[in-house]
C-alpha cells in the first residue's frame, strides 16, 4: 500500500533510464496529451516552458514572481523532483496508471528534465543520482497551507484493516456529510482525464429539486457516454481540439462500408495517422456495448 516517493527519497525504487529511452516512451504513451515537447495542447496545461538557466542556478523561477509567463508549467512550479517522479509512477498514463516499469518512469522523468534544459541529452537518471538534480524552483516550496499542519484534522475518514485482517474485511474511505457536496455534485462535472466520472455527491434536497427536470432536458445517451469516458477531453462536437470533431468523424465515415466496425477497432486499439500524428490512446476499458452506442451517436450527427 505504501508506494509513495517522498521528498527525502524514502520509497524511491531502484532503477534507471536515459533521456533517449524516455523519448521513446513519451512518444508512445505521453505525447498524445502532453505534446512531443511537453508544450501540451488546448486541453492540458504545459509541462515545460517558463524556466531559464538562471532559474536553475538560483533555485527560484523568476517568471512566477513577475508573471512574465502567460501559463504556468509543471517545471515552473515543482519544488521537489520526487513529486514529478511519484505522480508519473502512480497516475500515468491516464488510461492505464501504474503500467510503466520503474525504469520507464526514470526514463520519462529524465526526458522531461531534458526538455527543460535541466539535464543534458546523454543523461541517465537513476536512484543513485536523482537527488543531485537541481530543479529551477527548488527554493519555491511554500509551507503556509493545510498540508503542512501536521496536527490539523483531515477532511476524509478512513477505516482500514492493515494487518491480521478478517476474511471479507473491506477498506472504506468516505467523505464526512458536512463536506460531501462542498464542490457541487461531482457526478455532473466533466472529468478531463481518467475513464470514470465523479461519484454522486448530491444532497437529498439537491436530488429532490432536480427530480422535476424534464426528460427532454437530459443529455442524449451518447453524449452522456462521451462525458463518462472523457471523450470530450480531446474531441468536441464541431471544432477540432486534440483530436477531430465528432462531426468531422461522422462526415468521413458516413458512406463507408462497415464504418461502425472500423471505428470500433480504432477506438479499442488506438493509433495515429488518420487524423495526424497525435496518437489516440487505446480505450480497451470501455465495454463493447458502450463503444457501439457511443459510435452510433457519433455517426448519426
Amino acid at each position: 500500500w505504501n508506494i509513495d516517493v517522498r521528498p527525502d527519497w524514502q520509497g524511491l525504487p531502484p532503477g534507471s533510464g536515459s533521456v533517449a529511452q524516455g523519448q521513446v516512451v513519451w512518444e508512445a504513451q505521453c505525447a498524445s496529451c502532453h505534446g512531443s515537447f511537453g508544450e501540451s495542447n488546448q486541453v492540458f496545461t504545459p509541462i515545460t516552458g517558463g524556466t531559464t538557466r538562471a532559474d536553475i542556478v538560483s533555485g527560484r523561477v523568476a517568471a512566477l514572481a513577475n508573471n512574465s509567463q502567460p501559463q504556468r508549467s509543471s517545471l515552473m512550479k515543482l519544488a521537489t523532483l520526487s513529486t514529478l517522479f511519484d505522480y508519473i509512477r502512480r497516475a500515468m498514463p491516464w488510461n492505464a496508471p501504474k503500467t510503466l516499469s520503474n525504469d520507464q518512469v526514470y526514463a520519462v522523468t529524465a526526458y522531461i528534465l531534458n526538455l527543460g534544459d535541466i539535464v543534458p541529452d546523454d543523461f541517465v537518471l537513476s536512484d543513485k543520482n536523482i537527488a543531485q538534480v537541481q530543479l529551477p524552483n527548488r527554493h519555491g516550496l511554500q509551507r503556509n497551507h493545510g498540508m503542512w499542519q501536521v496536527n490539523g484534522k483531515g477532511d476524509v475518514v478512513n477505516v482500514a484493516c492493515m494487518q491480521n485482517c478478517a476474511v471479507g474485511t473491506e477498506v472504506r474511505s468516505f467523505l464526512p456529510a458536512s463536506a460531501r457536496n462542498a464542490h457541487g455534485n461531482l457526478a455532473l462535472q466533466q472529468r478531463s482525464i481518467g475513464p470514470n466520472r465523479g461519484v454522486d455527491t448530491a444532497s437529498a434536497s439537491d436530488k429532490a429539486n432536480s427530480s422535476n427536470v424534464a426528460a427532454a432536458a437530459l443529455p442524449h445517451p451518447g453524449a452522456a457516454l462521451a462525458q463518462q469516458y472523457a471523450c470530450n477531453g480531446c474531441h468536441a462536437g464541431k471544432e477540432k481540439l486534440v483530436g477531430p470533431a465528432f462531426a468531422a468523424i461522422a462526415a468521413k465515415y458516413r458512406n463507408q462500408q462497415d464504418a461502425l466496425g472500423k471505428l470500433t477497432l480504432k477506438m479499442q486499439n488506438g493509433g495515429s495517422g488518420t487524423w495526424g500524428e497525435i496518437a489516440m490512446p487505446p480505450q480497451s476499458h470501455v465495454p463493447a456495448g458502450d463503444v457501439k452506442a457511443l459510435l452510433q451517436w457519433i455517426l448519426a450527427r
